[in-house]
């Protein structure tokens, strides 16, 4: 057997499951999206840009989705890094494989479970009610938008952490003793140095976080109460409920569309903070 062959055998069964699980249902997926919907519900085959063009009555899903996306991974990274940095480089070794278990943990119950909390922490009884005994009244906290952006937060900050730990865990330390020696002080150091070389690891934890987030569904549905929607909640509606298989997935292809865009242009910019880390690595 050649190389070029036991090569392809070694891929097939990768490829295989890539074909059948992912290009497969999307090529499905868009064509039902130049369909029509049925009378009894689903889809009838056709060749039409009317799903398409009914997009703007889901704009409030894309628009909270857009931006809270975002900002919940802008924040969890905001939470990762400091937290991360102090498991790699200033915890004490002999507690360091305790406090990762300790950011495992929340993964140990459902997100179920967990959101089901938050709803009692951000509801009447829980935050409010501290807050009107303390003297702050009338603050509301559940079925807003701030009550979807904290539980996304807890929800995937792990998911943060690890890539970003990793990434400074294989940090060579000779690096920042040579810039201190050198007389460079510890915030120029970190901003030298150290966030350079963490780059790979910010770069795989917000583009799990951020993917994610996209296509979230349970949180916005358990905190925003109805009130919060993103474009999960819209294509659960669509499919399950007003059977509009044809719409949702125009909805779902535009979602897919979004997604690779912002995800190109993310994945250039963090080529070009590669090319400044590798500059660091040869310094």
């Amino acid at each position: 057997m050649t190389q070029r062959a036991r090569n392809w055998l070694l891929l097939a069964p990768a490829g295989i499951w890539f074909l059948v699980m992912l290009i497969i249902p999307l090529t499905v997926v868009f064509i039902f999206s130049f369909g029509e919907r049925a009378p009894s519900g689903g889809v009838v085959l056709a060749l039409t840009v009317e799903q398409y063009a009914n997009l703007p009555a889901r704009w409030a899903a894309f628009k909270n989705t857009m931006t809270l996306a975002p900002i919940g991974t802008l924040s969890a990274l905001l939470i990762a890094y400091p937290l991360a940095y102090f498991l790699a480089v200033k915890a004490d070794p002999r507690w360091k494989t305790i406090l990762l278990v300790l950011v495992i943990v929340p993964f140990w119950t459902s997100i179920l479970i967990r959101s089901y909390a938050w709803i009692f922490l951000l509801g009447g009884r829980g935050i409010p009610a501290l807050l009107e005994w303390v003297g702050i009244e009338g603050l509301r906290l559940i079925n807003t938008p701030f009550a979807v952006l904290v539980g996304i937060i807890y929800g995937y900050l792990p998911l943060m952490v690890f890539p970003i730990f990793v990434s400074l865990d294989k940090l060579d330390k000779r690096l920042l003793e040579a810039s201190s020696d050198l007389g460079a002080k510890p915030w120029k150091t970190f901003l030298q140095v150290t966030l350079p070389l963490s780059i790979p690891g910010i770069a795989t934890g917000c583009m799990l976080v951020f993917i994610l987030l996209m296509g979230e569904y349970l949180i916005p549905a358990l905190l925003g109460g109805g009130k919060v929607f993103f474009v999960g909640n819209a294509l659960v509606d669509l499919f399950l409920q007003s059977r509009n298989w044809a719409y949702g997935s125009a909805v779902a292809v535009t979602l897919v569309v979004v997604m690779l865009i912002i995800v190109t242009i993310y994945m250039r910019l963090i080529s070009r903070l590669g090319a400044n880390r590798e500059d660091v690595s040869i310094m």
